[in-house]
């Protein structure tokens, strides 16, 4: 599943599809702004109000997308409730989400572009293939999520 320039299908449906396809429950999209170098928010499945107004601009570094960013690989947690890596800040526990993870969106010559995380309610550990195909799927839409210009 892709997404690409000509595609009609909008971020949320691209998210929604996203999702479903790992058997997850919530999931991000975000996208760089070179202006402020924060990760915007483009899309979001099942994440509480109350945490919109912290995931709508996330520093690079700063959480669990904000790290794969940094690090340019993905992210991953088996349990964000019990995590004590320091990785997850504090109020993401709220999502309920346990297995949880995150890769950066990058450009063919490795720009970052932004993130995509993704999220089950139970405790899990992703495969090398999960992290692969995801990175994969952030990949195919780093052309689309670029601002113009």
């Amino acid at each position: 599943m892709s997404i690409n320039q000509a595609s009609p299908l909008s971020w949320s449906d691209f998210l929604d599809q996203t999702i479903a396809s790992f058997g997850c429950s919530t999931g991000t999209l975000h996208r760089l702004d070179p202006a402020d170098g924060h990760l915007k928010l483009v899309a979001h499945r099942g994440i509480p109000e109350a945490l919109m107004p912290v995931i709508q601009s996330i520093p690079v570094g700063k959480g669990i997308a904000g790290a794969a960013a940094q690090r340019k690989e993905p992210v991953e947690l088996c349990n964000l409730q019990t995590d004590t890596s320091g990785v997850a800040k504090p109020g993401a526990k709220q999502t309920q989400v346990q297995g949880s993870l995150a890769v950066p969106v990058l450009d063919d010559g490795a720009r970052l572009c932004g993130t995509l995380g993704i999220g089950k309610l139970t405790p899990y550990e992703f495969s090398a293939e999960e992290k692969n195909r995801l990175t994969d799927t952030a990949r195919g839409i780093a052309a689309r999520l670029l601002p113009a210009g």
